[in-house]
């Protein structure tokens, strides 16, 4: 339990990241600035791999969260480095980080 929340700690880290590279940013300035699609990316991946690394016991533990979804979508940025869809990077960051910002930030303050 002690590792997961050492994960946990990295997914919000890496949330808060993104939140700070997206802050007062819309779509068009984000698909124009590389450097910003490429650390945006780089969070996700790294979001992706502290869940692939959190206990099996815990992700059973927490239903409300997608890890699979999260996982698949750090293999899909690492093996199609080239054909990174924008869109899809843009949506996960805006609709799907906050809810799962949410449930991080819930489980920790839970596990003080």
């Amino acid at each position: 339990m002690k590792d997961d929340m050492i994960y946990l700690k990295h997914i919000l880290e890496s949330i808060e990241q993104i939140e700070n590279y997206l802050h007062d940013v819309d779509y068009e300035a984000f698909t124009e600035n590389d450097m910003m699609v490429n650390a945006t990316v780089r969070m996700l991946e790294i979001i992706g791999e502290a869940t692939n690394n959190l206990g099996k016991d815990f992700q059973y533990g927490h239903p409300e969260i997608d890890f699979r979804d999260i996982i698949d979508m750090r293999n899909f940025l690492i093996h199609e480095y080239f054909g990174v869809n924008k869109k899809i990077v843009w949506d996960t960051c805006k609709t799907d980080l906050p809810d799962l910002k949410k449930s991080i930030l819930y489980i920790l303050q839970k596990n003080k």
